[in-house]
């Protein structure tokens, strides 16, 4: 019941359109501290999952239980997720928001290409199964929307995959056209009394009928079953097909070639017994409201638990009313006392609220390093970018040296330069795919630069030179840096550091531009 309250307050304020696309604004965090449901949502919004290195790396799990049911009818409850094969991995927080500056397109483009290039993202597919004895026993209420289920409580398995393969041929007809609803399962699945998953059934349903103009919205091509189906429906704005006959019911005798409803093969609902009252209210067993977000807080690494400080110290100082920050501090103060220190730290307060009353005891569960990103990150080049400086004079021999290495380690190369065709050192042209003051370093995860002497001590005096590696160092990525580079680097005030090495050091470079250079983060910035 308090979904649309909540995109109410997330949205731009109605009187006076803005913020757009931002949460950093009093009436999102007037609902937040108002709402002690919404404290395990903030924990995840404010970490590093939110700001992803691209949309092929992104973990995507159900919030609701479903139920698997078999031709007996019996019942397991099910949770279903999805795990990119190239890892979770995120950017940093600065990075993101050049990355939006750089290119508003960019998670879209980067999709886009991968997939126009063979480099087809895929995720397995993977189920969490458990009992309804195993629920009873689970320190939390599994269809509250609000919990998860730890993987260390209940393991993933692994059943099937989806590999993305091909482009759309036309966005609107094909994305912006599609219709989820929740409602629409197959046999073997059934629903599970989670009440925000049974409000979903119907208002998912209301939602395109209203989007796309009608109930036949299942006859457009990108929602149209691909396996024989019969709804009996026959009218309705906008229907596109020209079905015969007299006979739209079924049973019926009048049309012999009538579908008819199969009980043998057909969908098979769980017959759960149920007692006591139903009502609307707020159930007993969702009362516990900061336990899993505790968790989470405490399962990040030491890094990922500075981010979410920062993270909420950026938010809250955009709030200006000052109540509602001290109301959020309170909650916080449920959550993780230190981390509501260092929040409060952050936003220059000496003391903090009173701590706001729990609606039922916060537990401290057992922690769950799956929630991480650091830690899990794939030392890998596969499905990565990596920037090439080049300019007038480059020897395009080494460049293509590193060019092949890295290409071989699964990585994409793109060339960047002042111009968008030099003349190397031989006099010869060549194509560059980015010219420098369009295409900064925080669309690559890591970089190289070949410059000539005279080329770098030019380029140390060029703004956008001297921000492509500053910005790169302060993102934490791999440089590859000859003599002339360092040129550069010295202009911007970069002192090489370990994930500085020399573009020859290819071995070296390519490893190290599989990750991130993590040790560096708290020498160039300050987290809460």
């Amino acid at each position: 019941m308090k979904f649309t309250d909540l995109i109410h307050a997330v949205k731009m304020e109605p009187d006076r359109g803005f913020p757009q696309a931002s949460s950093a604004h009093d009436t999102f965090w007037d609902f937040v501290s108002l709402m002690p449901e919404s404290m395990h949502m903030i924990m995840w919004a404010m970490s590093d999952r939110t700001i992803p290195r691209s949309l092929r790396m992104i973990e995507g799990f159900g919030i609701h239980s479903f139920r698997l049911v078999n031709r007996a009818g019996d019942s397991t409850f099910v949770k279903f997720h999805w795990r990119p094969k190239l890892g979770i991995q995120s950017t940093v927080w600065d990075e993101a928001v050049k990355l939006q500056a750089a290119d508003n397109d960019f998670h879209r483009r980067d999709l886009w290409e991968a997939i126009d290039g063979g480099d087809f993202p895929e995720w397995e597919f993977a189920v969490q199964l458990f009992t309804q004895k195993e629920a009873e026993a689970f320190p939390f209420d599994h269809l509250d929307s609000t919990k998860l289920i730890p993987e260390e409580l209940v393991p993933l398995q692994v059943i099937g995959r989806m590999v993305l393969d091909r482009n759309v041929d036309n966005l609107f007809a094909e994305t912006e056209q599609v219709a989820f609803c929740p409602a629409n399962i197959v046999p073997g699945i059934d629903f599970s009394n989670d009440p925000l998953l049974q409000g979903r059934l119907f208002s998912y349903l209301d939602t395109q009928l209203i989007r796309l103009g009608g109930p036949n919205f299942h006859q457009l091509p990108i929602n149209a079953p691909k396996c024989p189906f019969a709804n009996q429906l026959r009218d309705g704005h906008m229907q596109m097909q020209v079905p015969r006959g007299r006979v739209a019911y079924e049973p019926a005798s009048l049309d012999p070639q009538n579908p008819v409803a199969s009980k043998a093969a057909g969908t098979v609902h769980f017959a759960e017994p149920a007692d006591g009252d139903k009502g609307r209210i707020r159930a007993e067993s969702f009362a516990d409201h900061f336990s899993q977000a505790r968790m989470f807080f405490r399962s990040q690494s030491p890094l990922e638990q500075a981010h979410m400080a920062s993270a909420l110290v950026f938010e809250l100082s955009k709030v200006e009313t000052e109540h509602v920050r001290l109301a959020v501090l309170a909650q916080l103060q449920n959550v993780d006392a230190s981390l509501a220190r260092r929040v409060a730290a952050g936003l220059g307060l000496d003391t903090l609220p009173a701590p706001a009353k729990p609606a039922a005891p916060v537990r401290n569960l057992d922690l769950s390093p799956a929630l991480r990103i650091i830690d899990r990150m794939k030392p890998t080049l596969q499905g990565r970018c990596i920037g090439i400086l080049v300019s007038e004079g480059t020897n395009m021999g080494s460049v293509e040296t590193l060019r092949t290495a890295a290409k071989k380690a699964g990585a994409k190369v793109k060339l960047v330069a002042p111009k968008l065709v030099i003349r190397d050192s031989a006099g010869k042209a060549v194509k560059i795919d980015g010219q420098l003051a369009g295409t900064p370093s925080t669309l690559f995860d890591a970089v190289a630069s070949m410059l000539s002497l005279e080329e770098g001590k030019r380029l140390s005096k060029e703004a956008a030179a001297v921000d492509w590696f500053r910005d790169a160092f302060g993102h934490l990525k791999a440089i590859a840096a000859c003599k002339g580079t360092r040129l550069i680097l010295a202009a911007g005030g970069i002192s090489p550091d370990d994930g500085v090495v020399m573009p020859e050091e290819t071995a070296a470079f390519l490893k190290r531009a599989a990750s991130r250079e993590w040790a560096r983060e708290p020498q160039v910035r300050t987290l809460a």
